[in-house]
Order: structure tokens, then sequence, then C-alpha cells
């Protein structure tokens, strides 16, 4: 059966010899050179075998080729309206379903809008009349005719509307929008002019999405390979995994394409994730593995002898990692959110085809292509690895004297840092979420030197007209509103505007929505109150739900998880501790730079549990390269000592993929959007803080200080012991 970590070799991926200051270990079991793949498991032996790696080299051809196909298809199968995030149960969208049977439901305006600098005159109410005119003679393909030009109180303010058909593809909408942009411009005359309402956001918000798939694959293609290049320092090896991971990253969305197609909800936003989460867990597993082959040459004359010892390793741990962070991003499934929910199968699959790239298709390219591939430095037996003090080894001969000061300033330090998770303010992010000041986000800015900040999202009030006018009444003076539409009637059923005095986005606006459902639900029980505004304060619902759902799963995967790799309840405890605090960390740094730093507002409602799944579930991944280490030294030694050897073996891969997972998740904040910039800065700093600091100085000072008790019950000595006595002696000494 294939080795479990605790019986792993000499070093994990990035190992270097831990120098002088550590003793020296005794090579296991067909280690020695000319030994062959003595130790290797039969499966790892057949898959780098020459039948073996070709047959997987062919098989891999095809399925590049099938899911580069589907992959193309992938971009229209995409639903980026938020409201479709939400449960059919869900207020707004109910309140949705009524407005649609009203006239002009099917019809989505796009607003025209004009500001002076001070009153307007009739020279300016002339050029919007004449712009009007320049509209309506259009050959506009799904618009109708523009409403009359009003002017807002203050006189500053002047706007028309053009109907578009809702029911018109995307391309037909933005087509139009674009054609009325072209004629309004910038304004002109002295005043400043733009285009915004819901048809112009929405154009916006697939302009940001057009070509994603395009941008985020050349951008993380483009860091990944400088991230190699800088780590292997050879002109060739680089090419591998990038290309394998590549190849994991079209059958991925190949498998979400069938997925949208089986009715799971699929955003741009998602497929973003999707590409950064590839190659960043990718490259992770792929660092592991080349790390160990290259220690592995060094003591095998044949570099499969070597391919299959290295692959029987650190299988096991790639395995672990990519096990947990698969059976975590299922729990997902449950959430109330589709967006969410859908993003759980998605991920998993990516993380899945990932696995499978590296433990099948990666070995395969490295058996053809034998030892060249590390040119200029090549190991072989007769050139021995230069044996020098890491810096990881020096770090680990330091900390022993000082364990408990660093662990106990570390865990005031991050606990310092997530104060500022109280400034979080989920769900209040500004101007729709879109960076870069587009047409719709100007629009409404001029709207406001006019009219109410609610006037370009007025909430809705749907419901049965025999309880309309009761829910006026109610309306009419409640704090917030700004004013109250007459109501319209459409058969049995009425419905009124409400304009409120705050941003739609706002943490006021969505109080005022609040306290207008509590109202209603007293004077009109069936009135159902829609809208942007009510979206995201159902979007907020939906996200706190499903924070409270799915943070104690995803603690209990993680747990279960480190439990069976270290066969221990202290360890997984502690371990699982440490991950928390270093996300609560991140995400308190993360809610004080969006808020006070960039300017955002606030943040995506369902950042905290994205956030917490990547960084909890992503961070287990440097936990198992550590601990499965530091458990296997621990059979020979002490607690202390065991650390030391693990964290001198792994901290240059531990970092080298902490570097490469913060960098892929940091492509994201070149997209215009909020949402992105967000998770992808939290993921970024989280994972870095974790690398840098948790992984490297919190916890081997703490485990160093718990000493044996972190492996209660069950001490990796007497696991050892039990594996001796049943076990005859080799020639090597190790069974």
């Amino acid at each position: 059966m294939p080795a479990t970590p605790a019986q792993q070799g000499d070093a994990l991926p990035g190992a270097e010899p831990p120098g002088g200051a550590q003793s020296p270990r005794s090579s296991p079991a067909g280690n020695t050179p000319g030994a062959g793949a003595r130790g290797a498991h039969p499966v790892a032996r057949a898959l780098v075998g020459r039948a073996g790696a070709w047959s997987l080299l062919v098989l891999w051809v095809i399925l590049a080729g099938v899911g580069g196909m589907l992959a193309g298809k992938l971009t229209g199968a995409e639903r980026n309206n938020q409201a479709s995030f939400l449960p059919k149960s869900a207020p707004s969208t109910r309140a949705a379903v009524l407005d649609a049977r009203f006239p002009g439901a099917e019809v989505i305006p796009a607003v025209v809008v004009y500001a002076a600098p001070g009153s307007a005159g009739p020279a300016d109410r002339a050029l919007v009349e004449h712009a009007r005119g320049e509209v309506v003679a259009l050959p506009l393909a799904a618009s109708g005719h523009p409403s009359p030009v009003v002017v807002s109180p203050n006189g500053r303010v002047l706007t028309f509307s053009v109907p578009i058909s809702a029911t018109a593809s995307f391309s037909t909408i933005s087509s139009d929008v674009g054609a009325i942009r072209g004629v309004v411009g910038s304004g002109s005359g002295g005043l400043t002019a733009a285009v915004t309402g819901p048809a112009a956001s929405d154009t916006d918000l697939v302009n940001v999405f057009a070509n994603i798939d395009t941008k985020l694959l050349l951008a993380t293609v483009l860091l990944v390979a400088v991230l190699l290049v800088l780590i292997y320092r050879s002109p060739f090896l680089w090419l591998v995994p990038l290309a394998v991971v590549g190849i994991a990253a079209a059958v991925s969305q190949a498998a979400v394409y069938a997925l949208a197609r089986a009715g799971f909800t699929v955003n741009g936003e998602t497929v973003g994730i999707l590409t950064v989460l590839v190659f960043g867990a990718g490259t992770d597993y792929a660092l592991l593995l080349i790390a160990r082959y290259r220690e592995e040459l060094s003591r095998h004359a044949d570099h499969r002898d070597a391919l299959a010892f290295a692959l029987s390793r650190a299988e096991p741990s790639i395995l672990t990692s990519a096990g947990t962070v698969i059976v975590a991003l299922l729990c997902l499934s449950l959430a109330e959110r589709s967006d969410v929910a859908a993003l759980g199968p998605v991920s998993a699959a990516g993380i899945a085809c990932a696995l499978l790239a590296m433990v099948s298709l990666l070995p395969a390219l490295l058996a053809v292509l034998g030892r060249r591939v590390f040119w200029p430095f090549v190991p072989a037996p007769d050139r021995p690895a230069r044996e020098r003090e890491s810096p990881w080894a020096r770090l680990a001969g330091w900390l022993p004297s000082r364990r408990r000061l660093v662990w106990v300033a570390g865990v005031v330090v991050l606990a310092g840092l997530a104060v500022g998770t109280v400034d979080l303010r989920p769900g209040q992010v500004a101007h729709g979420g879109l960076l870069g000041n587009p047409g719709s986000v100007q629009g409404q800015t001029l709207l406001a030197l006019g009219f109410p900040p609610g006037a370009t999202a007025p909430a809705s009030v749907v419901g049965p007209a025999s309880e309309a006018r009761a829910a006026r009444l109610a309306t009419i003076g409640l704090p917030g509103v700004a004013a109250v539409g007459p109501a319209e009637q459409a058969g049995d059923l009425a419905r009124f505007s409400v304009t409120l005095d705050a941003s739609p986005a706002s943490g006021p606006a969505q109080s005022t929505v609040v306290a207008l459902r509590d109202r209603l639900a007293r004077a009109a029980p069936a009135m159902l109150v829609g809208g942007e505004t009510a979206t995201k304060v159902d979007l907020r619902a939906a996200s706190d739900h499903d924070l409270r759902l799915l943070v104690p799963l995803i603690l209990v995967v993680v747990l279960v998880g480190l439990g069976l790799l270290l066969r221990a309840v202290v360890a997984p405890l502690v371990l699982t501790a440490s991950v928390v605090l270093s996300f609560l960390a991140a995400l308190g740094v993360s809610s004080l730079v969006f808020v006070h730093l960039l300017g955002f507002g606030g943040s995506n409602s369902s950042l905290p549990i994205l956030g917490f799944l990547f960084l909890v579930a992503l961070g287990v991944d440097y936990t198992v390269f550590l601990m499965a280490r530091v458990r296997e030294e621990a059979a020979r030694g002490t607690t202390a000592q065991a650390v030391q050897v693990g964290l001198a073996a792994t901290g240059a891969v531990i970092t080298s993929a902490g570097v490469v997972l913060a960098g892929t998740f940091a492509v994201l904040g070149i997209l215009p959007l909020v949402e992105l910039a967000e998770l992808g800065f939290l993921v970024a700093f989280g994972v870095l803080l974790d690398t840098f600091v948790v992984r490297s100085l919190v916890v081997p000072a703490l485990a160093m200080d718990l000493g044996d008790r972190l492996w209660w019950p069950n001490h990796p000595r007497s696991d050892g012991a039990r594996r001796g006595a049943n076990r005859a002696p080799t020639a090597h000494g190790r069974g």
C-alpha cells in the first residue's frame, strides 16, 4: 500500500539539508544509489514506466482537446444577475415574480442624465431636448420612445429615460446603450452627462465579465511562469508544471460547463475563482512532487526509479491536502445562496482535476523527459547536493530557546489584527460593486446632485390590491423614506415605488428596508418589498445563514482530515485554532483596507464565508506539509527536535507554495469588480500571513512548547515501535 505521510522519506518539497545543526538521517529503504525503486508503490512504478507514461500522455491529450472545446462555451452559460443568487423563497425574489405581472415589467430603462454647475437655463434645456431628439432618431434594436425631459427640484439635473426590452439579448441591450452613449457623450455646453439606469448598469457589468477568462488566464499564466522560473532557476523545468496545470484548468472548465448545463448557477466570479484556484493549488502540488523527485534523483541512478519513489512518498500528502479541500468545498452545496452553493462543486471539480493531473500527467511528463529537464542544475548520484545550512535550518535552531515568547507574541499580534473585523460592513459595497468609474456610476453621481440618492433604484412594494392602501399609509413618514409613489394595479395586485434617501447599497438604505418590512408585517402582512436594496438585504441574510451553517462543517472536515493524518487529538485542535486565528487576522486587516484605504464602502456579503473556506481549507496544505514531516521525525526523537527538522525540511516548499497561491489569487485584483478584488486581497494577504508567520513561527514554537503532549493520545514513537515489532528488519534498518 502507499506509504503514509509518517513513513515518507527524508524531506518534503523544497527541503534543503538541515545542515550541521541537525543530526543526519539514515536513508529510507530503496534510497541508496542503485537500490532501484524498492519502497515505491507498484502503481507508482506502473505510472512512470514507459508504457504507462506514454498511455497517460495520450489520454490527457484527448482530455485536453475535448476540455478546450467545452471550456469555450462556459461564458455563455454564466448568470451574473444578483437576483438569481437568492432562493425562490426570498422576499425580494417573490416580489420580483409579482412585479413581472405589471405592464412594463419587460422593460429596463437607460437613464440619460445631464447636470449643470448651477440652475439649468433655457439653453441647457434646449441642448438636452436636442440630444433626446437625436436618441429618437437612432436605429435602436430593442428600445422604445424616450420619456419627456424631467428637471430636478433644485434645477441642476435634467434627465430622460429610454425604455429597452428586458427580453432582448445582452449583446442587443449593450449595443443600444452604446449607441445612446455615443449621442450623449460626456456632455457639452457646460453640462456634464452620463447614461445610467438598469440597462447601463447591466451593460457595464457585462463588459466587466467580457473576456474575463482570457484576461485572468493570461495574467495567471504569466505570474506563475515568473514565479516558477525564480523557484526552479531552470529555463525548461518551469514549463512542465505550467503546461500540466493549464491542461487541468481547461478540463476543469469543461466539467464546470457540464454543471452549468445541469442547472447550477455559474457566474463570472465563479469562473474567475476557478481559474486562480486550479493554478494556485495545482502548482502547490507540483512543487511538492518535483522537489521530492529532485531529492530522489541524487539517490537513484535510474530517473524512473527516483520518480516512482518520489510519487509514492509525496502522494499521501497531496491526497490528504486535496481530499480535505474537496470535502470542505462540497460543504458549500448546502448554502442558501445559489452562487455560493454552486461554487462548491465547481471548485471541487477544479481541485479534483488539478489533483488528477499532478499525480498522473505530471509524473508521466517527468518520466518521458528524464533528468535533463532540470538543466543546468541536474541532480545525480555522482553529483550530491552541496551541504549547506538553509535559512529555515537557522530559524529552526533559533526557535527552541524563544519558543514561548514567539508563540505568545504571535497570538497577541494576530488577535490584535482580528479586531479590525468590527469594521467589516458586509453587503455595503458602493457603486454597484464596479471599479473604474464606469458610465452607470457616473450617472448615479450626477443624479444625486438633484434627486434623492435612492432615486436610481427605488424599492418596490407589491402585493394584494386589498392591502395596498394600508401599506402606503404605513410607508409614508417612515424615517429613511424620501418619497412614496402612487399605487398602480394589475388585476388583483397593486404596487407602488418607495424612494429612499440613501444610496441603494448603503447600510442606512438597507436598514430602512428592514424597518419597512417590519412595519408592513403589522399593517399589510401580504405585501412584499423588492428592488435592489431589498435584494442586498436578502443576500446578506442568506450569507449570515450560510456562515452559521458552513463554518462548523468546514472546521469538522479540517479537524477530521488532520486527525486521520496525525492520529492525534491535541495537534488537530491546535492547528485548526491557529488557522482560524490567522483567518480572523487577515479578515480584520482586509476590512480596514477596504473601507479606509481603498474606499470600497464595505465588503461583499459572501466574502466572510468564501474567505474562511479558502484560507482555512487551503491552509491545510501547508499544515499537512509541515506536520506530516514533524510526526515522522517525532517517531525517532523528541517533539522539539522533530519540529526543528520538519521546519528546516519544509520551510522552503511551504513559502514557495504560499507565494504562488497568494500571487494567483492576487490576480483577481486586475478585474474592475469589487467582489473579486476583495476576495483576491483577503486570500493573498491571508496566505502570506499564514505562510510566513503562523506556519513558520507560531505553530512550530507552540508545538515545541507543548512537546509530547501535542500527540496525545497516540505518540508517534509508539506507532514506530508497533511497526518495528511487526516487520522483519531490512538491510537498511527500516521496514
